[in-house]
């Protein structure tokens, strides 16, 4: 199975870029699972309903997010009834909608996606993402349940994402970290098979800072006084993520490499594709 991951999409200029781009992507690679972490697609801070369908329109499978997932008041309203929309599953007891599923891939596997999120650094109050993630798998797991299991682990610390790596490895086909909208360089298969990425990076314009416009976040660095709000950047978007082959036999990686398409970073995509 050939599952694609893209990292968050910012603003208008990320989601167009993935909305326009994703379909070609899964015809021509014969894509068979298609994840897009969502949480900074309308305007920076969170996600729209309309901007979900429209992605998963556009050929996603599932929309993740993370600390940004209520920036707009109607996620809390339409997290419940979507099934593709995940936020952070270890937010507490109650929250709506759902912090994993498990989905039909094109091939017919069953893959499971969780979105956990990190402590350090970010949210202390919230559940163990171990602990979360531990008992996610506990009904049987991969070859049993699920033919591939595939968490957006969404954390600053890359310590904290590293870590998490190591915790599920053998256990899952993919652990990639989101939030930092920076692409590491450290995509591997895990000694156990799990393939992992600290983090795939954003879906923006990378003329900016974090795929804001960089004049307010350079002025509060000067200045430590607001002259506005953050606003998305407008310049042409590049695309990041991550692409995984994964074994029909164990679900567990056999190759994974970094996708990136765009003006600003160097493109690379997989040699095997």
């Amino acid at each position: 199975m050939r599952l694609l991951f893209l990292g968050d999409m910012v603003g208008r200029s990320g989601r167009v870029a993935v909305q326009e781009r994703l379909p070609g992507l899964i015809a021509d690679h014969g894509i068979d699972f298609t994840i897009v972490n969502g949480e900074n697609a309308a305007g920076g801070f969170g996600i729209t309903e309309a901007i979900l369908n429209d992605t998963l329109s556009a050929g996603a499978d599932v929309v993740t997010t993370g600390n940004h997932v209520w920036d707009q008041r109607e996620a809390l309203v339409f997290a419940d009834r979507q099934t593709r929309f995940l936020r952070p599953a270890n937010y507490p007891k109650g929250t709506p909608g759902h912090g994993m599923g498990v989905y039909e891939a094109k091939n017919g596997a069953r893959v499971m996606v969780s979105n956990i999120m990190g402590r350090v650094f970010m949210a202390p109050d919230l559940d163990d993402p171990f602990a979360c993630a531990e008992a996610q798998l506990a009904d049987g797991g991969l070859g049993a349940a699920f033919d591939a299991v595939v968490f957006d682990f969404h954390a600053e610390a890359t310590s904290e994402k590293m870590c998490f790596g190591h915790f599920v490895d053998g256990r899952a086909s993919l652990v990639v970290g989101t939030h930092t909208h920076t692409p590491t360089a450290d995509h591997q298969v895990l000694s156990g098979g799990t393939a992992y990425l600290s983090d795939a990076g954003m879906c923006g314009d990378y003329d900016s800072s974090l795929g804001m416009d960089k004049e307010e976040p350079l002025n509060r660095f000067l200045n430590k006084i607001p002259k506005g709000r953050f606003e998305a950047a407008t310049g042409a978007a590049t695309i990041c993520g991550v692409v995984v082959e994964i074994s029909d036999r164990t679900g567990l990686a056999e190759r994974v490499a970094p996708l990136r398409i765009g003006p600003r970073l160097e493109e690379t995509s997989p040699d095997w594709w």
